[in-house]
């Protein structure tokens, strides 16, 4: 395979002397000189608040394309601009899927999987950003832009529902309160499962971008997204009210779950109390007062923001239990822990919808970056990235599995900073890997954020959430509502928001209870994605779409408006046939 590093650097002038001295020509330039620090930029423009008695100049900044020249400063800041726009999304799924909502794991493994997510996207998005062609093939390995892979949200809420599975089926074993022992071998059978899985991506990849397209449309897409987000919201808001444990559960909340989230635990206090409220929305409220104030940079970094306020207001109180991170190692990596690699029978089909989502975004996400990267979005080269970014992801789903981390997606939030900062320069999306590693090798960084109260978490997942919710919504707008899409849009909608609130409905479907292993796996994977809100709404939602077809509709507001328009018509006609040499 070869990188697609953009100009041909070896031409047919090429001699390895005179290509060395250019090179150190190019590096004392960069690094020895004022316009390859700092450059001309005007960085007060990345700074500066957006408050209601400043006269803010309207000046729109230098667009800095794929394999500009760009400053070393510049690429830095804008790198750590991007690493801050997807923080919150990559440390998420790790925090819950290893804490009381998922497998309950020690402490020490929840710092090291929130390390382990931070080092592996900073490895994994720069596959992406790099862009591989593989030899003799017409063939790529990443969509060479700045798309970023974060942890997938889609995993969350049917990691979620296995989990429960597995304790009430006896694969991971209950405390005699009942309460979730640590279930390394359960987080364990997630990955191994995934990495199967991720095959159906990377088969995908080589399907034409128009087969996805057209098996794949808004009206799939765009409901399926919007319930991944929805499913994840009460998650985000049971946080918010102090803890998503045993203590936010009237039949456990007794005893040692009394408060949240447990006795003995610093300033705990009974779920839903006004503290823990009152500490989300502290969170809350500074992501709202970015939006409307902040400057370009505090805008695209609005959710880390609040948690920064969130923690230090958390702090000053005496939410926060220490303990963690004084005793966390100064520095990790990858495969510090381990987990057995199993394949759990009943994950096999909710993560294969998983990842013919994941490819679902990856298609949309990688239009929109190469919209704000003001690039081609059809053609021969826009097809090879929507191609190499699939298999990108598909291949990243695999990897991330193997090192310990659940799939991998292409985040949507980064084209925000590119059409912010106008920078689409792939220095800066090195830069962005660069972050993440430093930031997920240092334990003590990670140890920080697993310390972070529930309510402060929580009430910037509820926003996180609601954005992914917000995505699919967006997608959803752009199907024209037609008697067809509408009725696609209630059927595959109805059961998915039903398994979302009454996620326990297909429970009592199945009966057998006898020794067939394969039967009872069978049974569970059937309940699993029947329980899955947006894997029934994908299911539905795609074979409703190939099923029914189109239907050629014409609407009138009024009898008036119709008169008039068949007035026009009449009139077109009459210009017409004057106009007609006949």
């Amino acid at each position: 395979m070869a990188a697609d590093e953009g100009p041909d650097v070896i031409g047919p002038d090429y001699h390895p002397k005179k290509n060395v001295a250019h090179c150190i020509k190019v590096l004392k330039r960069t690094f020895l000189t004022r316009e390859g620090l700092i450059g001309s930029y005007d960085y007060g423009y990345l700074f500066m608040p957006n408050l209601p008695f400043m006269g803010k100049e309207n000046v729109t900044p230098p667009f800095f394309g794929l394999h500009d020249h760009m400053p070393v400063f510049l690429a830095l800041l804008l790198g750590l601009q991007h690493t801050l726009a997807m923080l919150a999304g990559v440390i998420t799924p790790a925090i819950i899927l290893s804490g009381e909502a998922g497998v309950n794991l020690a402490t020490d493994e929840q710092q090291y999987l929130v390390s382990a997510a931070l080092i592996v996207c900073g490895i994994l998005s720069a596959i992406q950003i790099t862009r591989f062609h593989i030899r003799k093939t017409p063939y790529h390995i990443g969509t060479g832009l700045i798309s970023v892979v974060g942890t997938s949200f889609a995993i969350i809420p049917v990691a979620s529902g296995a989990f429960s599975q597995m304790y009430s089926n006896g694969y991971c074993k209950l405390a005699a309160d009942g309460s979730k022992l640590p279930c390394p071998q359960a987080y364990g059978a997630l990955l191994g499962t995934a990495a199967c899985c991720s095959l159906v991506e990377i088969a995908l990849s080589f399907f034409p971008p128009k087969t996805l397209r057209k098996v794949f449309p808004p009206i799939v897409t765009g409901p399926t997204v919007m319930l991944i987000g929805v499913s994840l919201i009460g998650t985000g808001f049971k946080g918010w009210a102090g803890g998503s444990g045993p203590c936010s559960d009237p039949t456990t909340a007794t005893g040692f779950f009394a408060v949240c989230p447990q006795l003995g635990a610093p300033h705990a206090l009974p779920w839903g109390s006004a503290q823990y409220i009152g500490l989300g929305f502290s969170v809350f409220v500074t992501i709202l007062l970015c939006e409307r104030f902040g400057s370009p940079i505090m805008k695209s970094a609005s959710v880390i923001m609040g948690l920064l306020v969130g923690c230090i207001i958390a702090g000053a109180t005496g939410y926060f239990d220490r303990s963690g991170i004084d005793s966390a190692p100064a520095v990790s990596f990858v495969w510090v822990h381990t987990f057995p690699l199993t394949v759990y029978g009943p994950l096999v089909l909710p993560m294969m919808t998983i990842f013919i989502i994941c490819a679902c975004e990856a298609i949309g996400d990688i239009t929109a970056t190469c919209d704000v990267s003001q690039l081609e979005v059809d053609g021969e080269v826009f097809d090879s990235r929507i191609q190499g970014g699939i298999l990108a992801d598909g291949l990243n789903g695999m990897l991330a599995a193997l090192m310990t981390i659940t799939p991998m997606s292409t985040f949507a939030q980064n084209n925000g900073v590119i059409a912010l900062t106008r920078c689409a320069n792939r220095k800066a999306g090195y830069c962005c890997c660069m972050f993440l590693i430093i930031m997920g090798v240092f334990a003590k960084f990670a140890a920080a954020l697993v310390a972070i109260p529930a309510p402060v978490l929580g009430g910037m997942t509820t926003f996180l959430f609601c954005a992914v919710a917000v995505s699919g919504m967006a997608i959803v707008s752009r199907v024209p509502f037609t008697r067809r899409t509408r009725f696609i849009l209630t059927a595959s909608l109805a059961v998915g928001y039903g398994a979302t609130l009454v996620p326990t409905w297909f429970d009592g479907v199945f009966t057998y209870r006898g020794g067939n292993r394969a039967l009872a796996g069978l049974c569970d994977a059937v309940v699993l994605v029947m329980e899955t809100g947006f894997a029934v709404t994908a299911l539905l939602a795609i074979l409703l779409n190939l099923s029914i077809g189109e239907e050629v509709e014409v609407e009138h507001d009024s009898p008036e408006l119709e008169d008039v328009d068949a007035e026009k018509v009449v009139m077109g006609k009459g210009r017409e046939a004057a106009a007609s040499p006949v």
